[in-house]
């Protein structure tokens, strides 16, 4: 079979199985947690969703998951990955290419020996913390502590004035706040009363600010002001907007990917350092298995519940007990397909602040490839039966449950 022939045959096998999804599911849900320079993770994910023709109407996300789902939900579906990778190559560079000692041999994880790979990498962490990464963050000056006037928008050791420019470059707006097109969800954290924040396309009109707001992790980004309210990284209370999609999507069916940069499972730490990346991870991963057990019993309850109310004679259905019942009771089905980043050995704790280039290719390809490990299994994106209403898949699990 020829190349073009071919790549014809996929084409046709993927629209048919993106057809059979937007058939079967009424949300099909994105969810991007946050994790900084990790999130290149997830425009790989995207890329290979694209490739198979899945398309979600919903995307959710924190911190650089909702940056992600700036540029994702800002374009049409034919650019969404060219723009994916606009961003990523914009905001992976340093501002001081033309230091030749650091810039003529760009880091490769493939070509350097373990211990080479895991100095090169720091040494990128390092020069963000410097000076910063162009399209995304400056070093603060005059620093916080010199600042002649302060307040909240000046309180942090970068300035991300360039982020807005760069979300305003790669973005339609008026995309965004279409909801026919995608619903579209960020979380943030209002600084002055703690509570968490959504903000949506479906209840209000979203700005740069509000996406910036999701990912202004302190100290190092300033709160983000919104309304005459200041806004921190919506990480600090929960890194992972799963509970939001489950909990608030209509009543029927949903494909949700739900994609992690942060791994609740891991070694015992060994060294300090190790220490650093572990409490991060725990502290980053949101507990997402189990907000993923709770709603898998919330909707089996919420099924078991609807079930018993077909058996309810009509006469009674103007009870007030069956009125009560009848908001709580839903028949929709959940098909949850997880992925989770796993690290690569020459990574450390600063891994969520290093934006090599190289390293930033490494995380875009991982995502490819377990996308398309998962769509290895295409009985995975089945609608779940009426026995067995919320089930989850994971490619490195042993089993689906």
């Amino acid at each position: 079979m020829s190349h073009d022939k071919s790549s014809q045959l996929r084409a046709s096998v993927a629209a048919a199985v993106g057809d059979s999804v937007a058939r079967n599911y009424g949300t099909v849900a994105l969810v991007l947690q946050g994790g900084g320079a990790l999130g290149a993770y997830q425009a790989g994910v995207y890329q290979a969703l694209e490739e198979a023709a899945l398309r979600p109407n919903w995307i959710a996300g924190i911190s650089i998951g909702a940056l992600n789902a700036a540029i994702i939900a800002g374009n049409p579906p034919e650019k969404r990955v060219e723009k994916l990778n606009e961003f990523w190559r914009s905001i992976c560079q340093t501002p001081l290419p033309s230091v030749p000692s650091l810039s003529s041999s760009p880091f490769d994880p493939a070509n350097w020996p373990l211990p080479w790979q895991n100095g090169m990498s720091a040494m990128a962490a390092w020069r963000t913390l410097i000076e910063g990464q162009l399209g995304f963050f400056v070093p603060r000056l005059p620093p916080p502590f010199l600042q002649s006037h302060k307040s909240p928008a000046t309180t942090s050791w970068y300035d991300t004035a360039p982020l807005r420019a760069t979300l305003e470059r790669l973005a339609d707006f008026d995309r965004i706040n279409d909801p026919r097109e995608m619903r579209v969800s960020v979380g943030a954290v209002n600084v002055r009363t703690g509570n968490f924040a959504y903000f949506e396309n479906t209840h209000g009109k979203l700005r740069p600010e509000h996406f910036m707001a999701s990912g202004a992790l302190p100290p190092g980004f300033p709160a983000v002001e919104i309304d005459g309210e200041f806004y921190w990284d919506g990480g600090m209370v929960s890194n992972t907007p799963l509970y939001k999609v489950l909990a608030e999507r209509p009543c029927h069916d949903a494909l949700v990917f739900q994609v992690d940069l942060w791994n609740a499972q891991g070694e015992l730490p060994r060294d300090m350092s190790g220490v650093a990346e572990r409490s991060k991870e725990i502290q980053y991963s949101s507990r997402t298995r189990m907000i993923t057990e709770y709603m898998k019993m919330d909707q089996e309850q919420r099924r078991m519940l609807h079930d018993l109310m077909a058996l309810v004679p009509p006469e009674m259905h103007n009870k007030p007990a069956y009125k009560r019942a009848e908001q709580r009771a839903s028949g929709a089905v959940t098909n949850l397909i997880h992925l989770i980043y796993r690290n690569k050995p020459y990574e450390g704790h600063y891994k969520d602040y290093e934006f090599s280039a190289a390293t930033m290719h490494e995380h875009w390809e991982s995502g490819v490839a377990d996308m398309q490990s998962t769509l290895a299994h295409p009985h995975w994106l089945d609608i779940p039966d009426t026995e067995h209403p919320f089930v989850t898949h994971d490619a490195h699990r042993s089993e689906s449950v």
